[in-house]
């Protein structure tokens, strides 16, 4: 077994887990957002509806096995106890790994701002992109660097805390994150939001290291999978027609109690999941080498990703894909489905050329 997939001693399918991440990350850009006001939700007609409520659906689902797992596999992975790297050593695995492939892309979107998307390439724009990232999944990058700047630091506290200080962090995050804006959004009253200072994506980073020690019945899993994703696309329809306008999609935000139940169930679901064993390895099945293939190159995938569809959109293959050339029910997984072999197959070939393979990027 590699050494990647034992995580505090238990095997764990890791490639697994990245390439449905990554699916799900594609197939949230993929579904795209549009708000409403009431009044647009008032105007259209049944079939607009209709589309309307399939692409809910699919950011229902996307929102929390995309970003959230991510997160919480990098946690389970870097925050395990017998991790001693010295704060050099570490940095250093974490800028060969993730600072010089986000320099290359960073370049490849300021490119790509000048000559397709026809921004001037002005040293302001340099600067802000630097700054906030380029381009629309770049912030991704900066929550990374975050959570980088304290795994010295959390995996002292993961190391010597028991189970009970953990989940009191945990308690003490969602509360903060989900449970908190919740009520803020249903009561004219709101509590001063400094009173939980424990906020950001550190909750997904910890969560993946606890959670790792976690066992919970794969059927209960599925259950609390399905309502959570219920929920999320109901409670999503509910706001479209009372309140409409950007909060709508309160409940897809990564920090909406449901997608949290649903990235918390997914993860434990995708973690009990046994990898092939040794001996599959020496024949693997075609669909593990796709997985493994996927999992190998999705700091890749994640980067060159939103060029795809972008790309389709303006017909650069010959061909478009939106709500308008086909039904969303069909439409948006098809488009999932071609972003992201068409990103693997670019990826692959980009890293025969030489000197590119270590900047182009391996897992994320």
């Amino acid at each position: 077994m590699e050494k990647l997939n034992q995580i505090r001693g238990r095997a764990v399918y890791v490639d697994l887990i990245r390439t449905v991440a990554m699916v799900g990350v594609i197939l949230l850009h993929a579904a795209g957002r549009f708000t409403v006001t009431i009044q647009e939700m008032g105007q259209m007609n049944p079939s607009e509806i209709t589309c309307w409520g399939v692409v809910n659906v699919y950011q229902s689902l996307a929102a929390p096995i995309g970003v959230p797992l991510f997160l919480m596999l990098t946690g389970a992975l870097l925050l395990q106890p017998e991790k001693t790297d010295t704060l050099s050593v570490f940095f250093k695995k974490r800028w060969a790994r993730i600072g010089l492939p986000s320099l290359f892309w960073f370049a490849a979107y300021f490119a790509w701002d000048f000559l397709v998307q026809g921004i001037p390439l002005t040293a302001g724009a340099i600067v802000q992109g630097i700054l906030n990232g380029p381009y629309t999944q770049m912030w991704y990058m900066y929550v990374l660097v975050g959570l980088y700047l304290l795994t010295p630091i959390l995996r002292i506290f993961m190391a010597h805390a028991d189970q009970t200080m953990i989940k009191y962090f945990v308690l003490l995050w969602v509360l903060g994150v989900a449970i908190l804006p919740f009520f803020d959004l249903l009561s004219p009253f709101q509590l001063n939001s400094n009173v939980f200072a424990m906020t950001g994506y550190v909750g997904f980073f910890v969560l993946g290291a606890y959670l790792s020690t976690v066992n919970m019945q794969r059927s209960k899993l599925s259950i609390f999978i399905i309502l959570g994703i219920a929920l999320t696309a109901i409670g999503t329809y509910v706001l479209a027609a009372t309140v409409g306008g950007t909060e709508m999609y309160f409940f897809q935000q990564y920090f909406s109690p449901t997608v949290i139940l649903v990235a918390v169930m997914m993860f434990t679901l995708l973690f009990t999941v046994q990898p092939p064993s040794v001996q599959e390895d020496s024949n693997p099945s075609k669909a593990h080498k796709l997985i493994q293939l996927i999992s190998q190159n999705t700091l890749g995938i994640f980067f060159i990703h939103v060029m795809i569809i972008e790309s389709i959109q303006l017909g650069y293959f010959g061909f478009t894909l939106n709500s308008n050339t086909l039904n969303p029910i069909i439409e948006v997984p098809l488009l999932t489905a071609i972003v992201l072999f068409a990103s693997l197959a670019i990826i692959l070939l980009l890293k025969k050329i030489p000197h590119l393979e270590k900047i182009i990027g391996c897992q994320l």
